[in-house]
């Protein structure tokens, strides 16, 4: 049997969620519908619908350092993405396995609450990924809601800042690049922008789709590492990671009595009028 070449390879970390709509399962789904193949190391368990989360357990530091270990002796990784991490503790040893790796390109969506509400990283944890983990990063991927609680020194701060202000400090912190997304932003379209070291790259402009979305910031996160891992550039992964979103978004689907969750296979859906037609 001829030996097949192996796809680009993304090692995400992050927590799980039950439903499918967010956390390792999207990184999964959207790495696999990219054409790559998904390394999972789970940080916490959650009890969650697509109504929200009931509660959640975050992992043993050393549980998620030796899931990620063991796998990088064994298995060459492209690109690393990084969502919920839940402690301190698990801040800290994700920081140290990606100072390890220099060479691959990590993708940090800042999860900090649950598209309910739901908080799940408290100011020490904010703290923590300030100091050990957004200087290591190759890019940032807040909403606009976490991208304010990142940058600001006092919580009453939060909404007086503009998301030039948050991009300028963040990048202060040491990432390269930083793209806040505007879903959560009262605009008639939704505008992403993206920073580098020399301000403003780019600034995409998509239509506000209607109703409200399970996993869209793990899906654009999750895209932009596999669109790195296949070897674009940053400014061009990031577009072309919105585009694949956007469309994910677009063929979404209410599954439960909660939110809509991303169709990240919406490609392989077939097209029925289309193929009665063919037949016909």
């Amino acid at each position: 049997m001829t030996t097949q070449p192996t796809p680009p390879v993304v090692l995400t970390l992050a927590g799980s969620d039950p439903s499918g709509g967010a956390g390792i399962q999207a990184d999964i789904l959207t790495l696999a519908s990219l054409g790559c193949h998904p390394l999972s190391v789970i940080t916490a368990i959650t009890v969650q619908d697509t109504v929200g989360i009931n509660d959640f357990m975050v992992l043993d530091a050393d549980w998620v350092n030796d899931q990620a270990r063991f796998l990088m002796e064994d298995i060459p990784v492209t690109a690393f993405k990084i969502g919920m991490l839940g402690s301190v503790e698990n801040v800290a040893v994700v920081a140290q396995l990606i100072a390890d790796y220099p060479d691959i390109p990590v993708v940090l969506d800042p999860v900090l609450a649950s598209g309910g509400g739901h908080e799940l990283a408290d100011e020490d944890l904010i703290a923590a990924m300030r100091d050990m983990l957004i200087p290591q990063v190759s890019i940032l991927t807040p909403n606009s809601i976490e991208a304010r609680r990142i940058a600001s020194n006092d919580a009453d701060e939060d909404e007086d800042l503009t998301l030039e202000q948050c991009a300028q400090r963040i990048l202060a912190l040491g990432c390269p690049h930083l793209l806040i997304t505007g879903t959560h932003e009262n605009t008639k379209e939704v505008v992403n922008q993206l920073y580098g070291p020399g301000g403003l790259v780019r600034s995409d402009t998509w239509e506000r789709l209607p109703g409200s979305y399970h996993g869209s910031g793990c899906t654009l996160a999750s895209a932009i590492a596999g669109m790195l891992a296949t070897g674009l550039l940053l400014p061009e992964a990031v577009r072309e990671a919105q585009e694949y979103t956007y469309q994910a978004l677009l063929n979404g689907f209410r599954p439960g009595m909660g939110q809509f969750l991303p169709d990240r296979m919406f490609w392989a859906r077939g097209d029925d009028e289309d193929d009665d037609a063919g037949q016909a």
